[in-house]
């Protein structure tokens, strides 16, 4: 049986009168990369934040390893949990090394400056960007400046990676590249999404958002149904095998309005 690393347990969310996030239910299990997708609005980013302890919940709680993560100290809690933000903006004047060392911040006093920069060189390695170590950040692409975040992440050496559409503002192959990337990092990480087609070739679960409600939650299988996507986004999903590859390909479409539903409209 696998283990539970976090539980949301009925938490719900609410602000100037608005409910964001209404009586979520769901476990998250170590070692699963968990896509929390829905259409805007439907209150993703604030079930995120509530999940890494940035967001304290309006009623219900969430449950780290069996403990509320109320309990938990913002040391420990940082040691534990790595965010990465849709809008987070580094200093661009730093240099790539400098800012992915910040994520050592919480281990200060546990490692010896030596081992700290071990981890720091096998951070911007496997995010790709140890050639780009002595660059400030302001001279990188918008998908390198990315992989810097995620560096800094990688550093923290956390239990569980928090990711806020992390591949916002980058092109097809980049997005590809970076969930990727994620992918291969064998790390639970949970991660709000938008683009669909990513979605099932990058996660083990998902959770699918609507209105503030958790409608549906499973296996890629489970969730990306045509009646869910149908009623959650109102697009038609195809499944076809890859042309060249052993593996299924998700076309999302909009759906094509009748002949008499069109010619109503005229």
């Amino acid at each position: 049986m696998s283990h539970v690393v976090l539980n949301a347990d009925a938490v719900t969310y609410r602000t100037a009168g608005q409910t964001l996030v209404d009586a979520a239910f769901l476990t998250v299990e170590c070692g699963s990369r968990l896509a929390i997708i829905g259409p805007n609005g439907a209150g993703k980013s604030t079930f995120l934040r509530m999940l890494a302890g940035l967001l304290q919940p309006t009623s219900g709680d969430v449950y780290v390893n069996g403990s509320s993560i109320s309990r938990l100290a913002p040391l420990e809690r940082a040691r534990q949990f790595a965010f990465v933000g849709q809008t987070d903006t580094p200093d661009l004047q730093l240099l790539v090394e400098d800012y992915v060392s910040l994520g050592r911040i919480p281990h200060i006093g546990t490692f010896t400056r030596a081992r700290d920069r071990e981890i720091v060189a096998e951070a911007l390695h496997r995010a790709g960007i140890a050639q780009f170590s002595h660059r400030s950040i302001g001279s990188l692409s918008g998908g390198e400046r990315q992989r810097v975040q995620l560096a800094r992440a990688i550093a923290q050496a956390p239990a569980v990676l928090f990711l806020d559409e992390p591949t916002n503002h980058l092109d097809p192959k980049a997005r590809s590249e970076l969930l990727s990337l994620v992918a291969g990092l064998d790390v639970t990480t949970i991660a709000v999404l938008h683009d669909l087609p990513l979605v099932a070739p990058f996660a083990t679960h998902i959770a699918v958002m609507h209105s503030a409600q958790l409608v549906a939650a499973g296996t890629p299988d489970e969730t990306l149904t045509p009646r869910i996507v149908s009623d959650v986004f109102d697009l038609d999903v195809l499944r076809l095998r890859h042309p060249s590859q052993d593996r299924e390909l998700m076309v999302f479409e909009t759906p094509e309005k009748s002949a008499s539903a069109h010619s109503r409209s005229i």
